[in-house]
């Protein structure tokens, strides 16, 4: 992979939280993603299951991770099988990790071909009573591939039918949402190669840059920073498109006098960055548009500091709707009259604020985490609160990370320009 090789303390600390909260007598399954077909004989770009890597570090298909801490064997507690390599997968694909890479690379000892995963699985589970099986139980998934996790649990359970089975996920989520210092290294790593990405642009774009030229300037930046691409799909979208939320067409031309609006990330080890800017394309925001971003960033900056231990997701966001809500009274966009008038499930300042203001970051753009708990230390979270104008083509949406401490809320991204002022000055510097 591109990045630098990642410290296997973290791998090792995983396991062990991940052990420390499930039953005695157990087996837990962790299995990589698939390598996804295209058309012919195409396939994507391999992505690797996030719980598998956060659990191991191994980027690479076709591995299973076993976790049995009970077993009689020690040296079968932790076991890790790969694709078996040979000269002719080297010369056509690269060469895979042999077993003292993989060690390496995970700090688990114990590693097989995956040639000998039934036998020595059988033998783990005729010791155990209880079998963890994985899924994605992400609340916004929408799964309709069947996954290799999906096909194993289905073969697992028909082959094993008198075991009790449980689910890794709520124990993965609980984990998952509580960052190490090695996970914050490398998400610091990804927000600051989107800002070198993020100041690339900003004495670049002028009025006749086409969106997807943007797109490539990113690009170049992210992976001549050693990123992996993009963490999702860039939103670089100008004029009325800064109105549409997922706008990732990106093939339109900006214009003097339109607002672009910004939606980006680097991926580096398989962490995300999510940032969000919105910049005006001949380098001069308007009053207006100044006005409408004053207020964004105003909300920003106060929802910022709610995001501490002890603060609880649902009634942050209703917070932050407040703050938004005197905000767009002051821009004279809604009236007392359509607060006094409003839908109670969908109140008057969802019409110009209609997304959330953060998520869960990490190994996903939207990460795993539980929305009922406290906020915790070690939480990370998104903050990008926005107002979209579709009548007069303005949208802005000011986001950046933020890593919840017991001093406080840190930001991830505190170095990457947002302030009016600073824009201006740094797209108009050459």
């Amino acid at each position: 992979m591109r990045y630098d090789r990642i410290d296997t303390e973290l791998f090792v600390q995983n396991r062990k939280r991940f052990i420390e909260g499930i039953v005695p007598q157990s087996v837990a399954v962790f299995n990589s993603n698939d390598v996804m077909p295209t058309n012919a004989d195409g396939h994507m770009k391999f992505k690797q299951n996030s719980d598998l890597f956060y659990l191991t570090g191994v980027d690479q298909e076709e591995s299973v991770l076993v976790l049995a801490p009970n077993a009689r064997d020690e040296n079968h507690r932790e076991v890790l099988f790969l694709k078996e390599t040979n000269e002719t997968i080297a010369i056509w694909e690269g060469a895979k990790l042999s077993v003292e890479q993989a060690q390496q690379v995970s700090g688990v000892q114990t590693v097989y071909w995956l040639k000998d995963f039934s036998r020595v699985f059988n033998s783990l589970v005729n010791e155990a009573s209880h079998i963890y099986l994985n899924s994605n139980e992400h609340g916004r998934a929408t799964i309709e591939v069947e996954t290799r996790d999906a096909r194993f649990v289905k073969w697992c359970m028909e082959k094993y039918p008198l075991h009790k089975f449980r689910r890794c996920a709520p124990v993965m989520e609980r984990i998952r949402a509580v960052k190490s210092k090695f996970e914050t290294l490398l998400l610091q790593e990804a927000c600051d190669i989107t800002e070198k990405g993020f100041r690339r642009l900003l004495d670049k774009v002028k009025p006749g840059i086409w969106e997807y030229e943007i797109e490539a300037e990113l690009a170049h930046e992210f992976i001549r920073n050693r990123a992996q691409g993009f963490a999702y799909e860039p939103i670089i979208a100008s004029g009325r498109n800064s109105c549409v939320l997922h706008y990732i067409q990106n093939n339109q031309q900006c214009k003097n006098g339109d607002i672009l609006l910004l939606d980006i990330g680097a991926e580096y080890a398989n962490y995300d960055a999510d940032l969000s800017r919105t910049i005006p394309v001949n380098g001069k925001f308007s009053k207006r548009q100044k006005d409408v971003y004053n207020a964004v960033l105003r909300v920003q900056k106060a929802a910022i500091e709610m995001l501490r231990p002890g603060t609880i997701l649902k009634e942050y966001h209703r917070e932050v709707g407040l703050l938004m809500q005197n905000e767009l009274l002051g821009l004279k966009l809604i009236d007392k009259a359509d607060i006094q008038n409003q839908d109670p499930k969908w109140p008057a300042y969802k019409k110009y604020f209609m997304h959330g203001t953060s998520h869960f970051l990490g190994l996903d753009t939207h990460d795993v985490g539980n929305w009922d708990l406290p906020m915790e230390e070690g939480n990370v979270f998104t903050c990008e609160p926005g107002i979209y104008i579709l009548e007069e083509a303005i949208g802005v949406r000011i986001e950046d990370d933020i890593l919840v401490t017991k001093n406080g809320p840190h930001n991830l991204m505190k170095n990457i320009p947002k302030e009016v002022e600073e824009i201006e000055e740094l797209m108009n510097s050459k």
